[in-house]
């Protein structure tokens, strides 16, 4: 009875959770709104061409945001500053002058060449925003867009909702049931016990046995021990979590920005570097926000875009640059970054000598870093590693003065047409250690 009592509780609440979702869903769809998507496609186009360098819908840039800019304006007015802002400030309108000067004078390109239609689709196009993928789609055409905000997020909190409540209704479930087979698990729980102790006391009274598992735990024992000494100060796969959710996977990868952009004192130094904020906003200053649909695996989470705009957010607050007066503040913070890649204060190694004039790419040792979101220690840097390479590289010596002449000696001395970096003197202890 108790269990029937049970399944009818959880019948009843998954059947008014599934109602009330059903309810919830019903009245968020309800206020769609329906949007010509030719006009959309048409206004989205012209916009991407004639203002996107300047503008964004949602947020400033050199320009104002222009989301719902036919609620804050007349189109007659607008239309007329569009195709002429200049005419229309001269003409003393207060509106076209006061913008003028919110702006510093910064003056807007004039579009005489739009006709009032394709002005109107670039302001169509402000007020709907982007069409989702796989709106449905009405007989006569017409796409139908859910209102900004409103049914996709609010569906999926209600559903996560639901799914635990019914989790947590299962697992009381559940849990009633194990109590009625407790007696079976303790009566099976007493002769596992009984065999676990007849088992114990013939290895105890076997010396044979006793002898060859101590011999057994000492070697497991030494060659753990060692495999554990071996490894201190080894971080291969080392992958700490920075204070700044970078991906190298868009940047290096997707975007196809060169590693020595970045880490220019690679070519130059011993060290490769960590680059200034001042390098992220050669770019970020125009960028504040990622693309629709872009994602990241960070620390186990898929970040996407909303959490990507927040990363962003910290590159300003680091360089002390305000978004929306597109200004430096001078209200620094620096980013305290987590080193990675790092060598024993005894061994020597200098990037110039390998990027610059044996021309290795960074690849070699740190690994495919381009498919790479969160940036991990690729090689163990170990000094068998490094032998190892030296044994198996061979000099690139062609239209490289460096090793020319030397190549030419090393060729007749070993009489071979390459010769590697051991060859070339790479295994001298006082190379690395001096």
């Amino acid at each position: 009875m108790k269990s029937v009592s049970v399944h009818n509780r959880l019948g009843r609440v998954l059947i008014k959770s599934f109602t009330f979702i059903f309810l919830i869903f019903f009245s968020l769809s309800s206020n769609s709104q329906e949007v010509d998507e030719a006009r959309q496609k048409a206004g989205k186009k012209l916009f991407q061409s004639l203002c996107a360098s300047c503008h964004k819908l949602d947020k400033k840039l050199i320009g104002p945001a222009l989301g719902g800019v036919e609620e804050r304006r007349e189109n007659e007015w607008l239309l007329a500053w569009i195709k002429n802002n200049a005419e229309l400030r001269a003409s003393g309108d207060r509106d076209a002058i006061a913008i003028f000067e919110e702006y510093n004078g910064s003056v807007m390109s004039a579009f005489p060449q739009l006709s009032d239609q394709q002005i109107n689709d670039i302001l169509y196009y402000t007020t709907v925003g982007e069409l989702k993928k796989a709106d449905p789609v009405n007989p006569d055409g017409a796409t139908v867009v859910a209102a900004q905000g409103s049914a996709p997020e609010w569906l999926i909190y209600i559903l996560a909702a639901a799914i635990i409540v019914a989790f947590l209704l299962i697992a009381s479930l559940l849990k009633q049931v194990n109590e009625l087979k407790g007696n079976v698990a303790e009566g099976q729980k007493s002769n596992l016990q009984r065999d676990l102790s007849e088992l114990w006391e013939g290895i105890v009274q076997n010396t044979f046995i006793k002898v060859m598992s101590t011999i057994l735990l000492l070697l497991i024992a030494a060659y753990v021990g060692f495999g554990t000494l071996y490894k201190v100060g080894v971080d291969e796969g080392y992958m700490p979590l920075q204070p700044i959710a970078f991906s190298h996977k868009i940047h290096a990868g997707d975007n196809k920005i060169d590693c020595q952009y970045c880490h220019s004192s690679a070519k130059h130094s011993k060290h490769s570097g960590i680059p200034s904020v001042n390098i992220c906003m050669n770019c970020h200053k125009n960028i504040a926000e990622v693309a629709e649909g872009t994602k990241v695996e960070w620390d186990g989470v898929t970040y996407g875009k909303a959490e990507l705009d927040k990363e962003i957010a910290k590159v300003y607050e680091a360089a002390g640059w305000d978004p929306e007066t597109l200004s430096y503040t001078g209200d620094e913070k620096p980013i305290k970054w987590i080193r990675i890649h790092n060598l024993p204060d005894f061994a020597y190694f200098n990037h110039s000598q390998h990027v610059t004039v044996a021309g290795l790419k960074c690849q070699k040792c740190h690994g495919p870093v381009e498919e790479y979101d969160e940036m991990r220690q690729f090689s163990p840097l170990t000094m068998g590693w490094c032998i190892d390479c030296h044994r198996e590289t061979d000099v690139d010596t062609k239209g490289n003065e460096y090793y020319e002449k030397i190549h030419q000696e090393l060729a007749k001395k070993y009489n071979v047409e390459k010769v590697t970096i051991a060859q070339l003197g790479g295994l001298e202890c006082g190379k690395c250690h001096y």
